[in-house]
């Protein structure tokens, strides 16, 4: 299907869109009891509770026809199979290979990938057994008790959330640090937070080019070399790389053997599965990771082999097509009720914005539709105090999840009650609102007077009607969280299906950074060499003029 918005599947979605459109989520509960039952999945440790959408059986029906008619679980084969699906850097894209615990070959070009999967998952084990029982030393013979992972992007955002959700699988005595930002503030609070001597630095980067994850090591290092009197044989006992490019990894300093390989079927954003994960192998261990790449395996098979009806992936995307495409909505909402997801929406925004954020599809054609959403989050209950307003009462439908464990692995008198009954109270609020007749009455029991009760009414009722998915989990653990991951991932690609979109290649990074190379060089030499509009012209003049270099 080259252009969906012309497919006769979507036009009967937006008839369908009108006939329900002033439907409120309030009455389709009421007409029907079973509601619940009918729009709920229970799989594995997970409830998927998506009977707070507006939509009804036969909205589900047209949606559940488009992904057939998008030849979806074709594509899906595709996928799985090592087909070259990112077409414009003719790639396969098998970040399910990375957790195939099937024991079954994948093929790219003929060649089976499981074998090269499982000896680097192998040397991340023993590496990770060296360092956690203190096998590995630092070059003075101290045991490494601070990991630095130097990446940016999808080099640091999966493992930095993967970390933080994580925390209670962490090694009671190794902490585990994150620099990504190539503003310098980002790796000098980092180096004030450990002990160089006993630190291992991660540089994550495929190609051992990347500007800002380079600068940061550059740094790294030279202040590791500066530590122990200018010797620069410590590198090799504090450094180790996740690349490709075995000779600027030598160059630097790094000992190859201490190298860790990933592939080009690997995209960033979908890359924490692989040795990208390192950090999260030396914090959690590898026992820990293999549940983590377990989890994803099992959500890969529920996606790969269940029908669209109960298939939690499918739900997700087909509700969030629904509502961008026929609502209009534009922006969508992540709520962990769990302390240890709050990264979670942060590596969300990357996977979903940088994959579907597409205005071209895959004819090279511009776009007349919608495509990827404004991902947004935070915690709750934190973002009942400070943005839930808009939710509640503003102008913009937010679809949104809202996702919580069961069990908490900090169980302090009653705040994992307090928790849920927000996680509960939020989405019901949501959907049911406040009508005007409910607000006075409760006014009229406070005994307000009648001109308060005019004046008061229009502020204190809520429409409702608010949709909302909630994702009930019975304990975040390794194996959980990856399911989840996975889930997300798999919607994406959906999506990117539904829109005639390549999801997995990223080109609109690219531009800004070629701009940035060519000022770089202006401010380091003081002159403007290039073209530039006349704001970008007075932007960097001021700089130049305040810097107090000449030019």
């Amino acid at each position: 299907m080259n252009s969906p918005f012309n497919s006769p599947l979507w036009n009967a979605l937006e008839e369908h869109y009108k006939s329900i459109s002033q439907l409120h989520l309030r009455d389709l509960f009421h007409s029907d009891p079973q509601r619940f039952t009918k729009f709920s999945i229970c799989w594995n440790e997970f409830l998927f509770d998506y009977s707070k959408n507006r939509l009804t059986e036969k909205t589900l029906s047209l949606l559940f026809q488009l992904a057939n008619e998008i030849n979806l679980s074709e594509n899906i084969e595709k996928m799985f199979s090592g087909q070259k699906i990112n077409l414009t850097e003719n790639r396969s894209v098998l970040h399910i290979a990375l957790r195939n615990r099937s024991g079954q070959p994948i093929y790219v070009d003929g060649h089976n990938v499981m074998d090269e999967v499982k000896k680097v998952l192998e040397k991340m084990k023993n590496f990770s057994l060296d360092i956690r029982s203190q096998q590995w030393r630092g070059y003075s013979g101290k045991p490494i008790k601070y990991i630095v992972n130097i990446g940016i992007g999808g080099s640091d955002l999966g493992p930095r959330m993967v970390c933080r959700a994580l925390t209670p699988y962490g090694h009671k005595e190794i902490k585990v640090h994150f620099v990504s930002n190539i503003d310098g503030t980002d790796l000098a609070e980092v180096l004030k937070a450990v002990e160089l001597d006993q630190t291992l630095f991660i540089v994550s980067s495929k190609t051992f080019t990347t500007k800002e994850t380079l600068t940061n090591a550059q740094t790294a290092r030279k202040k590791l070399i500066e530590y122990f009197g200018g010797e620069t044989k410590a590198v090799e006992k504090h450094f180790v790389a996740v690349s490709t490019n075995e000779k600027a990894v030598k160059d630097f300093g790094i000992n190859p053997i201490n190298m860790f390989e990933f592939w080009d079927w690997v995209g960033g954003r979908f890359s924490l599965w692989s040795a990208i994960g390192l950090s999260i192998v030396l914090y959690i261990g590898m026992e820990n990771f293999e549940e983590l790449l377990y989890g994803a395996y099992l959500a890969d098979e529920h996606f790969r082999n269940t029908p669209f009806e109960k298939n939690i992936p499918v739900i997700m995307a087909l509700l969030g097509f629904w509502y961008g495409n026929f609502f209009g909505a534009e922006t969508y909402g992540i709520f962990p009720y769990d302390q240890y997801l709050e990264l979670l929406p942060n590596y969300l925004q990357q996977l979903y914005m940088e994959s579907n954020g597409k205005r071209i599809n895959k004819e090279g054609k511009l776009i007349h539709y919608q495509t990827g959403p404004i991902l947004w989050g935070n915690p709750g209950t934190n973002g009942q105090h400070s943005f839930f307003q808009l939710l509640h009462q503003g102008t913009h439908l937010v679809p949104s999840d809202f996702i919580a464990p069961i069990e908490t692995h900090n169980p302090l008198d009653n705040h994992h009650l307090i928790l849920l009954s927000n996680f509960f109270a939020q989405t019901e609020a949501l959907m049911k609102g406040k009508t005007e007749e409910e607000v006075k009455e409760e006014m009229e029991k406070a005994n307000l007077s009648a001109d308060e009760i005019k004046r008061l009414l229009p502020h204190r009722s809520f429409p409702g009607n608010r949709p909302s998915n909630s994702i009930l989990i019975t304990k975040i653990t390794p194996k959980t969280l990856g399911s989840l991951i996975a889930f997300y991932e798999h919607s994406i690609f959906v999506q990117g299906l539904l829109w005639n979109i390549n999801s997995f290649d990223q080109w609109g990074v690219e531009l800004g950074k070629q701009l940035a190379t060519k000022i770089e060089k202006e401010l380091a030499s003081g002159s403007l060499v290039s073209e530039h509009d006349c704001s970008t012209k007075g932007l960097i003049e001021h700089y130049l003029r305040e810097s107090r270099v000449k030019f």
